[in-house]
């Protein structure tokens, strides 16, 4: 039976550290297992992270194993070669896809019931494989997508026009990498249409603001790796987010990565698109309005991961 206050989360560097810190914040959860490879790394953490409990709430936090997950109602997969300064999403994919090869068939085994949630980059890329490798049906295997680059796009709008980020409501979607595209089209800021709210508080060069903010957000994770060697915080915050939609049902829209199946004219792929989460995954993918232009943009960020599917024995 499912227990949907058991969290798992597989891989103890930056990001799942930095995760599990994030969630025992969150009260989400009642236990949490740490898996690693390095045995001594995930018990590290577990000790660190416990003794923090009297300022947080009651649970358990400890290292366990592959045998653990049985009853896990959220799997958080954060296991992988770290991206290193000058190297793409997509340079990691060979090396993360054999790590994966070794870690979804121990899953596999356990017949867990619950939900994967796949962190690693390229994520995009690892949610398909998780799926292919896994066997679990398509509701329950989703990946971060650009939930996180949708935070940084609201954060620069927010910067930009100095308004509470939580007011903006606006989607990164598509490849989280290079080909990620902002809808614009459909921005707006508490129903005010972007555009108008950007004239109101006297900007009025909109492409200029557009592409600027557009290549903050799709080099951002550059930026960050070049100054300090890896993006953590943010990736863990999200991971959160989306764990709380799972946990408490809240039939949220993020733009999770999940198996499209006829949306936007893509097929037989994973990618970042609003979608309805609650606890049972994947519930509803929305296809929201776009222009022509981020029609073509959506399709070429499609065909981008095509190409790299295309080559993997999965």
């Amino acid at each position: 039976m499912v227990n949907i206050r058991k969290c798992a989360i597989i891989g103890c560097g930056f990001v799942g550290s930095s995760s599990a810190f994030s969630l025992i914040q969150s009260g989400l959860f009642s236990e949490l297992v740490l898996i690693d490879a390095n045995t001594a790394k995930a018990e590290g953490e577990a000790m660190d992270l416990s003794h923090g409990l009297p300022f947080a709430r009651p649970m358990e936090i400890y290292a366990g194993s592959y045998d653990d997950l049985t009853d896990c109602g959220l799997i958080i997969i954060t296991a992988g070669a770290n991206q290193k300064p000058n190297e793409t999403r997509m340079d990691l994919v060979n090396k993360n896809v054999g790590i994966f090869k070794s870690i979804l068939p121990e899953i596999k085994k356990r017949n867990c019931e619950g939900i994967l949630l796949i962190v690693s980059n390229p994520v995009d890329i690892l949610t398909y494989a998780a799926l292919k490798i896994s066997g679990f049906p398509p509701n329950r295997v989703i990946g971060s997508g650009t939930v996180l680059d949708t935070s940084r796009l609201k954060y620069l709008l927010g910067q930009h026009l100095n308004v509470d980020s939580r007011s903006i409501h606006a989607f990164i979607i598509g490849e989280h990498g290079d080909s990620e595209l902002a809808v614009w089209s459909s921005a707006n800021v508490s129903g005010i249409d972007l555009n108008h709210y950007c004239e109101l508080c006297g900007h009025y060069n909109h492409l200029d603001s557009m592409n600027r903010l557009y290549e903050g957000v799709r080099d951002s994770a550059y930026e960050i790796i070049e100054k300090k060697g890896a993006t953590y915080y943010g990736i863990a915050m999200a991971v959160r987010r989306i764990s709380e939609c799972i946990v408490r049902n809240e039939h949220s829209i993020l733009p999770i990565s999940s198996l499209i199946e006829g949306h936007y004219g893509i097929d037989g792929l994973c990618m970042g698109v609003p979608t309805v989460v609650g606890s049972h995954g994947v519930e509803k993918m929305l296809d929201i309005p776009l222009s022509p232009e981020e029609q073509q943009k959506l399709l070429a960020s499609a065909e981008t991961l095509k190409g790299v599917i295309s080559t993997l024995d999965l």
